[in-house]
């Protein structure tokens, strides 16, 4: 299992090791002690699974005061994830990065509390699974319009299929301080390695 960090302290990817015969494959999605030497410490509590058709958007959203981290990988098919840093007081606000998930590559992105997070359905169609540190509460959620014009995310699609909720999210310099999640200095240290 290996560990690629992104341009954005405290997002990475998890590569796992598959182990793969004439059989078929086994890769082992989650070990906590394992996963605890990446970096991540988070007790995970809800598991959400989602299929969506190709050209399907879901995001950009986050949890103010309920931050959720999230810890994502596709089983079917393939995706382009994105977490998008809107922390207030963040040296890395309004800048996001983005990989290809794929039940091909068995990449996994684990992104932070405090993030916005969101996908778009590269294939015909694609299973996303992850899993969520905190509870999901309807009347906590936020969210940033995918077309962002501060954040410029090259999606790589002109028309997505969008939710009416995500249709209506406001754009980051709309969004009051207030309701935006606070960025703390210790976030900012790299986790120690074994």
């Amino acid at each position: 299992m290996r560990r690629i960090d992104t341009s954005l302290p405290g997002v990475f990817l998890i590569e796992p090791q598959t182990h793969a015969d004439a059989r078929g494959f086994f890769v082992e999605t989650y070990h906590q002690e394992k996963f605890a030497k990446l970096g991540i410490h988070d007790v995970f509590v809800q598991d959400n699974h989602s299929k969506s058709v190709r050209g399907t958007l879901r995001g950009l959203h986050f949890q103010l005061r309920h931050p959720q981290a999230k810890l994502c990988r596709v089983v079917q098919g393939e995706v382009f994830d994105v977490a998008a840093d809107v922390r207030r007081g963040s040296p890395t606000f309004g800048h996001w990065v983005g990989a290809k998930l794929s039940a091909e590559n068995q990449k996994q992105i684990y992104v932070p509390g405090g993030f916005a997070h969101g996908f778009v359905v590269l294939s015909e169609t694609a299973e996303f699974l992850y899993k969520c540190s905190d509870f999901y509460v309807a009347e906590d959620e936020r969210g940033v319009i995918w077309n962002d014009p501060r954040l410029k995310i090259a999606w790589s699609v002109d028309s997505p299929i969008l939710s009416r909720k995500d249709q209506q999210l406001p754009k980051l310099d709309e969004i009051p301080a207030s309701e935006l999640p606070q960025y703390a200095e210790a976030e900012a240290k790299p986790a120690s390695r074994r």
